[in-house]
């Protein structure tokens, strides 16, 4: 996984930030992206990537191969690799406590890693929720291997809502501001954000691009994550959903391939059923399948090209909003009462 294995290290551009800021984590993660200080995100940019070096190192099947990897600081360490080779000779990465494998570094070492790096998004992520909610805005975190629709959904979903809701948009992905400007086009603002090498979002850019945004109380807020069904089901963005869209031009088998991606959704979209009648795909077998992983996952069936399947979709976000704004209703009330209450107290005294 990009936590551990250094994938993660490239360039972040936020649309029409104020500089290009070059800085090194603590976990040795680079980042440069434009950005001001003056907000409750502003973080330091203490920390330094240690020396690395190219190492040698012989599988048990005879083959070498030269890494680049870094120390932490740690000049001895073992190269054994604990790969389970099972009777029919496959292999299995993900066996060890890390599920994931780095050449030169241990599992320990990868879940230590791991740790600390999820443990920071996590306080980003907080955030963002506390925000979310004081509010009252319906965030849903939209994941999906490349080419599912979700930016076809994404336009369709705001064309229907947007007469009643008010909508922002987040757009992650390696290069281009595409899909960002297909967004706007709806009228909907939408921030592109540029992840470079990087894999996936994470808490703190969209806590950047809420400031940049700055979306309506009571409104919906629409993330739309790199193309890729590994990384973002690691980092949480502080959303109250969500939602993994699997199209019927893939396999069925996809939620039992990259189960935590099904696994940490609450909700499934199976995308482009108006293709079925011209395709060899199991729709039942593919829900099926998604349930095994997780069988809380709410299921659409839906078709952003014909509409097949979308006023569920729809009626689904409206509640979902609606709900937010309740509690931000109800939170309201609660202070009002509070303060009420503190000015009969003073007026007694």
């Amino acid at each position: 996984m990009c936590t551990v294995c250094g994938c993660g290290d490239g360039e972040v551009k936020i649309e029409g930030g104020a500089h290009a800021h070059r800085h090194v984590h603590a976990d040795g993660t680079v980042h440069e992206h434009g950005h001001a200080h003056d907000h409750e995100h502003a973080h330091s940019h203490d920390g330094e990537i240690a020396d690395a070096h190219g190492h040698p190192h012989t599988h048990a099947d005879g083959t070498t191969h030269v890494h680049e990897h870094v120390h932490h600081g740690e000049h001895a360490h073992a190269h054994g690799h604990d790969h389970d080779h099972h009777h029919h000779g496959d292999l299995d990465y993900g066996s060890g406590p890390a599920r994931a494998h780095v050449p030169g570094m241990s599992q320990a070492r990868m879940v230590q890693i791991e740790r600390d790096i999820l443990s920071k998004n996590d306080g980003y992520a907080a955030k963002n929720r506390a925000w979310f909610d004081e509010h009252g805005v319906f965030a849903l975190n939209l994941v999906s291997s490349p080419g599912s629709g979700k930016t076809t959904l994404l336009v369709k979903t705001i064309e229907a809502l947007q007469a009643r809701l008010a909508i922002a948009v987040v757009e992650g992905d390696q290069q281009t501001t595409n899909d960002a400007e297909r967004i706007r086009a709806t009228g909907a603002p939408a921030l592109q954000i540029n992840t470079g090498k990087g894999c996936h979002l994470d808490a703190h850019m969209v806590g950047h691009a809420m400031e940049r945004l700055q979306p309506a109380d009571g409104s919906l807020f629409l993330i739309e994550n790199v193309g890729n069904l590994v990384c973002p089901a690691a980092f949480d963005l502080g959303e109250q959903h969500k939602v993994a869209i699997l199209s019927v031009t893939e396999g069925e088998d996809k939620p039992l391939k990259y189960p935590d991606m099904f696994a940490a959704a609450d909700v499934m979209l199976l995308n482009k059923c108006d293709l079925l009648p011209y395709l060899q795909f199991d729709a039942d077998l593919a829900e099926a399948n998604a349930r095994r992983v997780n069988p809380k996952l709410t299921v659409f069936r839906v078709s952003a090209t014909s509409g097949e399947g979308m006023a569920d979709w729809l009626a689904w976000i409206e509640a979902g909003v609606a709900g937010q704004r309740a509690r931000l209703a109800d939170n309201v009330a609660a202070l009002k009462a509070r303060i009420a209450d503190l000015e009969r107290q003073l007026a007694a005294k």
